[in-house]
């Protein structure tokens, strides 16, 4: 194991937008250091050695894991599909992962994810970065504190552009095989956001439909959810990606015992209602501004506080913020969503 004070190092497996995003900022941490670049992609290899001069370029994992410099971190950014498997053999290398969101697209690769890195002592990281957004932390601490009381309702809104710009011909976006399906590559990180404040949820029923994409994906583009929480209330995810030409919004609408409150935006990036019984609301710091893909945009842009959390927990400074079996548990709940197709 790396000693508290070296620099962690890092391997990034894919290096499009996403991957390309992790390594620059692994590049630029004080306490980082990247190591091999690894895609399959020829095409990309130019490119990158432009942008991240002296660092070694990989065709395939396998690759890396053979004749690659050693790492302590894995950092998995390909095709959905493919996490799962890229994620046990890092963990089986000695290696730690950081696994881009979804963890997997099944409850059972996710738990093979979980048991091989009990197996082999080695920190498992999903990236949710909705977490460290500042109206998400501000609404789990609200909820911890129990400033709400009993939760009645729950409404989660995801209304996003994915036209042809976004699902090309050829690319694994909208395959299910590799993408999976929307919740999983879209909008993980707002169930993952429903779990993590309010817990599990029971007693599903959907509705799924497919407005505009019969000839882009594999699956559907909307879907209108209701469910009841394990703790009381009940709520609503009503979710789709045919909306014309650019992002609606994603929003929460909590109505609960003590008041009721509502983050919104493009994004979920600020609070747009706050009326709770004998509070007054702080100021939260600005949320990073989105992800731009060209002419989509996605959530806000937290990686960097993905990276710190990494250095930070195998340094031992600090404890990992998203963990596997938080990862795990995302999975199931869209894997029973979409079990009612």
């Amino acid at each position: 194991m790396a000693d508290s004070s070296a620099a962690v190092r890092f391997a990034i497996c894919g290096v499009g937008h996403i991957g390309r995003r992790h390594a620059a900022l692994v590049a630029r941490h004080p306490g980082a250091q990247l190591v091999a670049l690894i895609d399959t992609n020829p095409e990309v290899h130019s490119e990158l050695a432009a942008e991240f001069p002296g660092v070694p370029f990989f065709v395939s994992l396998d690759d890396y894991l053979t004749h690659g410099p050693a790492a302590d971190v894995l950092t998995i950014a390909t095709p959905n599909g493919l996490h799962a498997p890229q994620a046990v053999r890092g963990l089986r290398a000695g290696l730690h992962v950081v696994v881009e969101k979804p963890l997997a697209l099944s409850k059972a690769d996710a738990e093979q994810i979980v048991h091989t890195a009990l197996q082999t002592g080695r920190f498992v990281f999903g990236v949710m970065q909705n977490r460290y957004s500042p109206p998400a932390a501000w609404l789990k601490q609200v909820m911890d504190e129990g400033r709400l009381g009993q939760v009645h309702l729950v409404q989660l809104n995801c209304f996003w552009n994915r036209d042809e710009r976004y699902y090309t011909p050829g690319s694994w976006h909208g395959t299910r095989a590799l993408d999976g399906g929307t919740l999983f590559t879209q909008f993980s990180h707002f169930v993952d956001l429903l779990y993590w404040v309010f817990g599990d949820i029971t007693n599903i029923s959907a509705r799924f439909r497919d407005f505009n994409h019969a000839g882009l994906t594999e699956f559907e583009d909307s879907g209108l959810v209701t469910f009841d929480l394990l703790r009381g209330g009940s709520g609503t995810l009503q979710y789709s990606t045919a909306v014309w030409d650019r992002n609606l919004e994603s929003s929460l609408t909590v109505v609960a015992e003590r008041g009721s409150l509502r983050l919104g935006g493009q994004y979920m990036d600020k609070v747009d209602y706050c009326h709770l019984r004998d509070y007054t609301m702080p100021e939260l710091a600005p949320t990073n501004p989105a992800n731009q893909y060209g002419p989509y945009q996605g959530s806000a842009a937290n990686h960097v506080h993905v990276i710190d959390n990494v250095v930070d927990t195998i340094q031992k400074r600090g404890v990992a913020t998203t963990n596997a079996l938080e990862g795990l548990k995302v999975v199931e709940m869209i894997e029973r969503i979409y079990a009612l197709k």
